[in-house]
């Protein structure tokens, strides 16, 4: 028994389902299902992919997941729940799957490649997300990184772009349309940046943006590659930059054995240091790594004997530099190290070691030595960003490997509260020692102590560098025999603080001797204690310290001895009376210098700031020292800020009256020092420090007190610096304030509350005096800079205008004010109701001055304050929002009528929008909204229209806003507009529209709201992939629209009919209706349904909006004709059923209205034919649109009955046929439509626009569509080449034009100018088309019509060029080589070809060099579904009704018209060429067949020629490379005529040759000659002559065909004439033949004296003919006199093509002749012996290959190659192709 489903309501299929049982639902594997019901293992339900089909499937199958359910019952819907991340995931994984395989298919094989990678770490991010395994970081992390592979996926395959907030897919519904709008913005910012949204959102909103990211570099040290030093070495890594010349970082140090390995065996791959907190600052520095190798060990390298070898010294060795900014951009680009070697250079004069780095940075090559190449510091690199903590949490590896942490020289950029430090850096500078006697100078070594004020050393406080443990005492290095050594070595010591005080620092100065011994004596110390006796510490300076003697037996035991000595000069001057008799005697020309630096968060160098937290000690003082805090360093302060603000509250306390200005100064110094970036962190130490620490609970008073008192200065013209500073730290002073009063009221239980907040409430009085001075003073100001010379406004464009020398300071004070204003809110909000706060506010935003003169920069400000209003946690509640609104409306209306500060503008609406969206969810807003749309709607309307109107034209571009600007703009201003008519329901539209005063107003209302659509949809405000904004804006648009078009309808349609606004209404209707996004076809299946779930088909709604403002027109429609028949039929182009019958009525009824009106609708038919060009053209329309259109036909019938019937029955007639001519054109527009949308080849594209443009010439006759298609079909003949072709297509235009004065328009690239002009310049272009395709005779005819205008206009100069020209075209035909073109019979057969070629025949001309095969193969790659027929017979009827496509095609020969100049012996062949294959409309095909019974000796006798005539409708070649076949006509050849035309044609061959060779047109190379004519006599001698003999000479033959006598007769005549002929060419061949082919001379002779002996029995008399046949020479004029001038009666042409001619067609694959011969040669048609083995017919079945010779050479093959072939070869043909 079935059961509904309680719990399983969906699954996922995990196997997949054949579907096999009754009613089975087919299941593939990954489909997801909803579950209805269940029985005993089976569920009942239906794939989501096809839910209207039920059907049942086993309980197994499935995997169940938890959903929920909506709608329980029949119509429930299921929503899986799961992360909604998942969820799209999925779905997009299926969409890609399909579009994925497309790409392999289209060949995209980078992308494909490339997208299944991001598919497979999209299915195992999903998995992981699944799992549930992951923390919260981690789940943010992989949601990050799903979404940005989604987003590029989407992109690269040209889907939508998807709005996301925090990774989830945003509902258009929860959010307003400004949200949405910015969501989508940073969806593609996202993508392109392939970064986080998170990460993007974090910058733009919130302060943390202005926190500079720290930069911080990874140094490892892989190895020391060394084989000369063999001792140890200590290398020291730091930071150097070189402008400044100082080393800005803690030194890294690493101890190294004498193999290079590490000292310590522990640190082996842990040698690494981190480079901390570099500022970006810092990274544009021309930094340096710096190593310094110091090696430890004897005095000299080399020299053993100087020194004992158990003393070891730290000597200098040598340096190695990086420079940072070379590899920067290396170490930016990968996440990983990167290795570097660093040379180590050595010093060349040990007294310059302290400026060795400086030198092999600056490149003095003199004062160091290069090292050998395999020597050198193996480092890697890598540069990290961010805070230590992310560091430490992203780069765990780097922090195992016990990285050294190496800080830099002093604070960071950014100090970070609890960041405790306390750091001394002593760098070793220099000394100046005496010789002592000693004739070498000394090596000295300085060794240095820390010790406690009791004399103690204190343990482990001297750091060489980070990486190695602290020590208790530092030995220098030893500079060799210098008494002045430069050591430059800085040292940090990291002294507990506690042992700070009293400890001192003492240095004492050893010799180290080189002699055995090696003893090291001490001579001399110097000492200076670390902090003076006011508690300050040593100061950042050099300190040149005083230098005392002594010896190894002076005792340091008593440090008092020495101590109570001055340490420096400064010291000296303290103490003048020190007695002489001291153990210890200063060196007077000694000197010791040391540098310190103090980094630390507890000590101070500062005596100010010790005397304040001191203050007690010194009361007289007190004025004094708050004076002077702020000449304190700001890092001092906020290392003490708590101490100091707890002194300052304590000495407020102590006297208000005296302290409490000074004491507020302080504050507000303090608190703006915290607004400066580097302090920004310690804001929240702050505002601990205000909710924990603070306890001034009287500080209120004052504190308000003084702020007021400022405030009521703000008119005194004195310097206002600290007016404007207390302006700025608005804030906190309101924080102590508050807290303060919160403190008191506890302590007093709430006493004095009224006197508090009238206290408030004349802060705020004071607060709008501030802002109101503005007004007042910005007349003052207008009036001041108006009167300065020259009036130049000083200030103007600032914000800072001048006044009377001195500054005004009012617009500052406002400034800063404004600035701070709205951070006191929630501090306010702490004590007083929102509605009080609110009253507040709106006092104070309404003193602001509304005038928007008060300077630029100044309107920023309080645009600023006010955006920061709304933006306040005030803002959110609607009580205050009601206050607040108007104000903050009224300022938005101004500066937007002014066109002011558009960007913060649109910022603050669509904040408002945001938030009244969110409110709407919750609550009523319709009062909000009410207001919003009175203030805001028709102003935002206006803007719109001044930004958009920008934004098209070209100065948006050329002035200051850049176009993206521009785009954003418009895109911000957009989204509010349709927010806000989103918010407005019915009760909204009807107040609105009831507002209006009048019906002009109402009128310009609806222009502009019409406008502006129109504009958003012309101009694609949002990219093509934004579908969800685009749907929305759709929505909104037809929504609005449903509720203004009754008002248009009730305003303006009976007596106040106003054509523009019902216009502007209709072109708005269209234009959304065509929209590409609401083109649901093109879109994938579950997107339509998707949209259509949510949205429906707006088109239909729209449509639906028009059709019935149509009808409502009535008698006002005959104004949109013609205007709005071209848009209208745009819209029936929509391929949407009910779209277009909704639509077509409106065609009826526009011929109706016409008919009425004008008695016929020309006008409707023009216009129609007009648009439906240019619209199918463009792409749109379809086949199901032309069965639509004869809908129209069915339309006459139900015709109106008041008109007569007559007139109905006319009307009736001329609609029809209207009709069908309108669908013959859209089938002919469809074609042409069909051939340039798809990727179709040039020949379609040419026939179609041909077919095309003749149906506009001849059945509709409209002349301007004819001559752009002319234009049309002249520019593909360009792109293809076809030159001669383009050439003719202009001529048709041409031949319109006359040659007269009369002005012409501008049309299409022509300018508006003279008839005659126009017509010249064509002629011109035309000419020289004709020139590019080689067909100057063509040309020829149009330069003598240009000469004559020249000539009768006296233009000597355009005629000269003419006739130049002209000239030019006479040497080209006789100089330049033209190939004859094949030409080529098609017919096209079956209905699936397009309408202008179906069930048609064609002649082509091919292309140079194309042959049948290559033809064939070209119209089949054209049309790759056809067919090609194997028979040249006609096709009968179910091949041309059938579906499929069926090609016929064979060679065919041209018949020449011009047949007087063929005749001609003298033309040369050059020109007889031209028209051999040129001005050709007849075309001839011969098949062969045999009639009656076939005689196998000689089949001759039977065989007959079936000869079709083919004629075209034009001559080739035209308009275009083929022609339609008007008429064929079918003859039949008997076998006679037929021999007569095959000797005839070979006779006219052979006088033309000859005539040639005669008139010394051919020149040189006599090969031609012989092969003609070694190919007629041996053919004869073989037999071909003799067959004919045999077949008609017979007497059997003779008696049974007695009316063939006079054939017969001229048979035997033109053999004899062809001796006659062949005897002239042998006379010929022997006066030029080459004395190599004698041999072959004499052969043909011989054979020749055969062939007329053979021939002598038939033809009498023939011996007579030829002298030279004989053997003997005879002169040239002999023969010529003897056998007398060469008669051309008779000549006719066969094209070589011709069937007839491939019999004998001789193949001499031998020869290599130019094309030119090889074509003449492939007439060697007749006679060839039967014996050949193939029979008559056969031969005619195949076709020569002139081809096959090579084309590229006019020399011809050796003699002895000529006849190497046996003849039998040598016949042999090629089977044609078209059988």
């Amino acid at each position: 028994m079935w059961s509904p489903t309680e719990e399983e309501k969906y699954g996922v299929v995990i196997c997949s389902f054949r579907g096999t049982v009754p009613q089975g639902l087919v299941l593939e594997l990954g489909e997801t299902v909803q579950i209805l019901e269940k029985c005993e293992g089976w569920y009942r339900g239906v794939s989501i992919k096809k839910p209207s089909v039920k059907g049942i499937f086993p309980a197994n199958y499935i995997h169940l997941k938890k959903a929920i359910v909506s709608n329980r019952g029949q119509y429930e819907t299921v929503v899986p729940l799961e992360d909604s991340v998942v969820t799209e995931v999925t779905a997009t994984l299926q969409e890609w799957a399909v579009l994925w395989k497309q790409l392999y298919v289209k060949h995209k094989v980078d992308l494909f490649y490339k997208l299944r990678h991001v598919m497979n770490e999209l299915i195992d991010l999903r998995r992981q997300l699944l799992s549930g395994h992951l923390t919260q970081d981690q789940v943010r992390e992989v949601k990050r990184h799903l979404t940005v592979r989604l987003d590029w996926g989407n992109e690269h395959l040209g889907l939508d772009l998807v709005p996301r907030k925090d990774f989830e897919v945003v509902d258009s519904d929860q959010i307003s349309v400004s949200d949405l709008y910015k969501m989508h913005l940073s969806s593609r910012h996202s993508v392109q940046q392939s970064t986080s949204q998170v990460d993007t959102i974090r910058q733009r909103h919130g302060e943390a943006c202005r926190m500079p990211v720290p930069h911080h570099f990874f140094l490892s040290l892989k190895s020391f590659t060394y084989n000369t030093i063999g001792e140890d070495t200590d290398v020291f890594f730091s930071l150097y930059d070189v402008r400044e010349g100082k080393q800005i970082s803690e030194r890294f140090m690493v101890r190294l054995n004498k193999n290079g390995g590490p000292r310590n065996p522990e640190k082996i791959d842990r040698m690494c240091a981190l480079f901390t907190d570099l500022s970006s600052k810092d990274m544009k520095r021309d930094l340096y790594i710096v190593a310094h190798v110091i090696r430890i060990g004897r005095m000299l390298l080399n020299d053993s004997k100087k020194g004992p070898p158990h003393l070891h010294y730290r000597r200098p060795y040598g340096c190695a530099v990086l420079s940072i900014m070379d590899v920067l951009q290396s170490i930016s680009e990968i996440k990983e190290e990167k290795d570097f070697v660093l040379k180590v250079y050595t010093c060349n004069n040990e007294n310059e070691w302290c400026q060795i780095h400086e030198n092999i940075i600056r490149k003095s090559s003199t004062k160091y030595t290069a090292p050998s190449s395999n020597y050198g510091l193996i480092i890697s690199l890598q540069l990290l960003r961010g805070d230590m903590e992310q560091i430490r949490r992203e780069n765990p590896m780097i922090f195992n490997r016990g990285v050294s942490v190496t800080r830099k020289l002093g604070f960071p950029d950014v100090i970070m509260p609890g960041d405790i430090r306390n750091d001394l850096y002593l760098t070793l500078e220099k000394g100046d020692f005496e010789r002592g006697g000693k004739s070498v100078q000394k090596n000295i070594e300085v060794t240095m102590y820390v010790l406690y004020a009791d004399g103690e050393i204190l343990k482990d406080c001297i750091s060489l560098g980070s990486g190695e443990p602290s020590r208790s005492a530092y030995h220098s290095f030893v500079l060799y025999h210098n008494n002045s050594p430069r050591w430059g070595e800085i040292i940090k010591l990291p002294i507990p603080i506690d042992r700070f005080r009293g400890s001192h620092l003492r240095f004492e100065f050893r010799h180290c001797s080189t002699k055995d011994k090696g003893e090291k004596k001490l001579f001399g110390f110097a000492f200076t204690p670390l902090m003076r006796d006011d508690g300050t510490t040593l100061s950042d300076d050099i300190h040149e310290l005083y230098v005392y003697k002594c010896d190894e037996n002076s005792t340091f035991n008593n440090h008092a001895l020495y101590l109570g000595l001055p340490c420096c000069k400064e010291d000296y001057n303290g103490c003048p009376n020190i007695p002489s008799s001291l153990i210890f005697q200063r060196s007077t020309k000694e000197t010791f210098s040391v540098s310190t630096q103090l980094s630390s968060t507890k000590l101070t160098q500062n005596v100010d700031l010790l005397a304040l937290l001191k203050w007690k000690a010194y009361p007289d003082r007190v004025m004094d020292i708050l004076g002077r805090l702020r000449h304190v360093s700001g890092e001092e302060i906020v290392k003490f800020l708590q101490d100091i603000l707890d002194t300052l509250f304590v000495v407020l306390d102590d006297n208000t009256e005296k302290y409490g200005l000074l004491v507020f100064q302080s504050l507000v110094f303090i608190i703006n020092l915290l607004r400066d970036s580097k302090y920004f962190h310690f804001r929240p130490v702050m505002d601990t420090y205000i909710q924990k620490h603070f306890a001034g609970a009287l500080a209120y008073k004052e504190l308000i007190r003084c702020l007021k008192w400022y405030m009521d200065r703000s008119a005194e013209l004195v310097r206002q610096d600290h007016i404007q500073e207390a302006m700025r730290a608005l804030e906190y002073l309101f924080k102590f304030i508050v807290q303060s009063r919160i403190l008191y009221s506890r302590a007093t239980c709430g006493m004095e509350e009224e006197q508090f907040r009238s206290s408030i409430q004349e802060l705020f009085q004071s607060i709008r005096f501030v802002l109101s001075l503005d007004s007042r003073s910005s007349e003052t100001l207008i009036f001041t800079q108006a009167s300065q010379p020259g009036g130049q406004a000083s200030g103007a464009g600032t914000g800072a205008p001048q006044k009377c020398g001195g500054t005004t300071r009012p617009t500052f004070n406002s400034a800063a004010l404004l600035n701070s204003f709205p951070a006191i809110f929630d501090e306010l909000l702490q004590m007083f109701t929102v509605q009080e706060v609110a009253e507040f506010v709106r006092g104070t935003l309404g003193s602001m001055p509304s005038t928007v003169h008060i300077g630029q920069s100044m309107d920023v400000v309080k645009l600023q304050s006010i955006a920061r209003t709304v933006d306040s946690r005030l803002f959110s509640f609607s009580e205050s929002r009601r206050i607040l609104l108007p104000v903050v409306l009224h300022h938005i209306h101004l500066h937007l009528r002014q066109q002011k500060e558009l960007l913060i503008c649109s910022g603050i609406l669509s904040s408002i929008f945001s938030i009244i969206k969110t409110s709407s969810l919750e609550g009523d807003v319709v009062e909000e909204v009410e207001m919003m749309v009175e203030s805001l709607l028709d102003v935002l309307l206006q803007t719109l229209l001044t930004i958009m109107s920008k934004s098209q034209s070209q100065e948006a571009v050329r002035g200051q806003r850049c176009p993206q600007c521009t785009a954003e703009i418009t895109g911000e201003y957009v989204s509010c507009l349709l927010s806000l008519l989103r918010q407005m329901s019915d009760t909204h539209f009807q107040h609105l529209l009831d507002n209006f005063q009048s019906k002009d107003e109402l009128k310009e209302f609806l222009l502009k709201i019409f406008c502006v659509f129109r504009n958003l949809m012309k101009m694609s405000v949002f990219p093509r992939d934004w579908m969800v904004m685009r749907l929305l804006t759709s929505n909104i648009i037809v929504t609005t629209v449903q509720y203004l078009s009754s008002a248009l309808h009730k305003n303006f349609t009976e007596t106040d009919f106003d054509f523009k606004v019902w216009n502007s209404y209709f072109s708005l209707a269209v234009l959304f209706i065509n929209q590409p996004s609401l083109q649901l076809e093109n879109a994938t299946p579950p997107k339509r349904k998707k949209i259509l779930d949510k949205y429906g088909d707006m088109r239909v709604m729209m449509a639906y909006e028009l059709f019935s403002m149509w009808q409502n027109l009535g008698e006002h429609k005959i104004h949109f004709i013609p205007g709005m028949i071209g848009p209208f039929l745009g819209v029936t182009l929509v391929p949407q059923p009910e779209v277009r019958n909704i639509m077509i009525p409106i065609f009826h009824d526009m011929m109706d209205w016409e008919q009425r009106k004008n008695g016929n609708f020309k006008q409707v038919e023009a216009e129609l034919i007009d648009k439906l060009d240019s619209l199918v053209s463009e792409g749109k329309g379809d086949e199901n649109y032309r069965e639509l259109f004869s809908l129209l036909t069915q339309l006459f019938g139900p015709y109106p009955s008041l008109l007569e019937k007559i007139e109905q029955e006319t009307w009736r007639e001329t609609g029809i046929s209207f009709v069908t001519s309108v669908t013959r054109l859209m089938e002919r527009l469809l074609d042409y439509r069909d051939c340039m949308k798809g990727d179709e080849t040039e020949n379609k594209k040419i026939g179609c626009t041909v077919n095309l443009m003749n149906f506009y010439k001849s059945e509709i006759n409209k002349e301007e569509m004819y001559i752009r298609y002319i234009h049309k079909l002249c520019d593909m003949h360009l792109q293809a080449e076809n030159y001669t072709e383009a050439a003719f297509t202009l001529l048709l235009y041409c031949e319109l034009l006359q040659w007269e004065d009369r002005p012409l328009r501008e049309f299409l690239h022509y300018p508006s100018q003279s008839e005659w002009q126009r017509k010249e310049g064509l002629c011109r272009k035309i000419i020289h088309y004709f020139n590019k395709g080689k067909s100057w005779e063509f040309g020829i005819p149009l330069c003598r019509e240009l000469a004559i205008q020249y000539e009768s206009l006296y233009d000597y100069q355009s005629l000269s060029w003419i006739r130049k020209m002209e000239a030019t075209y006479y040497d080209n035909i006789m100089e330049q080589q033209r190939l004859e073109p094949e030409f080529f019979r098609v017919g096209f057969y079956g209905r699936k070809f397009p309408f202008f070629l179906r069930n048609k025949e064609y002649v082509c001309r091919g292309h140079d060099y194309e042959r049948l095969e290559a033809f064939q193969q070209r119209m089949l790659s054209e049309f790759p579904q056809a067919i090609a027929m194997q028979h040249p017979n006609h096709p009968d009827d179910s091949i041309l009704q059938c579906d499929a496509q069926y090609l016929q095609i064979y060679a065919v020969t041209p018949i020449p018209d011009n047949i007087d100049v063929l005749q001609m012996d003298r033309v040369p062949d050059r020109i007889k060429s031209f028209y051999r294959v040129n001005n050709i409309r007849k075309f001839r095909y011969d098949r062969p067949f045999h009639k009656g019974p076939k005689d196998k000796e000689n089949e001759f006798k039977s065989l007959w020629i079936e000869r079709t005539t083919l004629t075209l409708t034009h001559s080739l070649p035209g308009i275009s490379r083929w022609f339609e076949v008007e008429r064929r006509e079918l003859v039949e050849v008997s076998p006679l005529e037929n021999a007569i035309q095959v000797v005839e044609n070979k006779n006219q061959e052979l006088r033309t040759l000859i005539s040639q060779y005669q008139h010394k047109q051919m020149h040189g190379n006599i090969n031609l000659l012989s092969m003609c004519l070694n190919g007629v006599i041996d053919a004869a001698v073989n037999g071909g002559i003799a067959r004919y003999q045999e077949a008609f000479f017979d007497k059997d033959y003779i008696t049974k065909h007695p009316g063939d006598a006079e054939k017969i007769t001229q048979l035997k005549e033109l053999m004899q004439e062809q001796v006659h002929v062949l005897g002239v060419g042998l006379a010929v061949h022997e006066k030029f033949v080459h004395p190599e082919m004698r041999p072959l001379h004499k052969k043909l002779i011989d054979q020749f004296q055969m062939m007329r002996s053979s021939l002598y029995h038939e033809l009498p008399g023939l011996d007579k003919l030829s002298p030279a046949c004989s053997g003997s020479s005879t002169p040239r004029s002999n023969v010529l006199v003897s056998h007398g001038p060469m008669s051309p009666e008779s000549i006719k042409l066969v094209h070589r093509h011709s069937p007839l001619n491939l019999l004998g067609s001789v193949r001499h694959s031998s020869s290599s002749l130019s094309s030119h011969t090889s074509s003449e040669t492939g007439n060697l048609v007749i006679l060839t012996d039967s014996s050949v083995g193939e029979t008559a017919e056969d031969m005619y079945h195949m076709q020569a290959s002139p081809s096959t010779s090579s084309l590229s050479s006019t020399h011809s093959a050796p003699s002895q190659m000529i006849n190497s072939a046996p003849s039998s070869a040598r016949d042999k043909y090629p089977p044609l192709s078209g059988r």
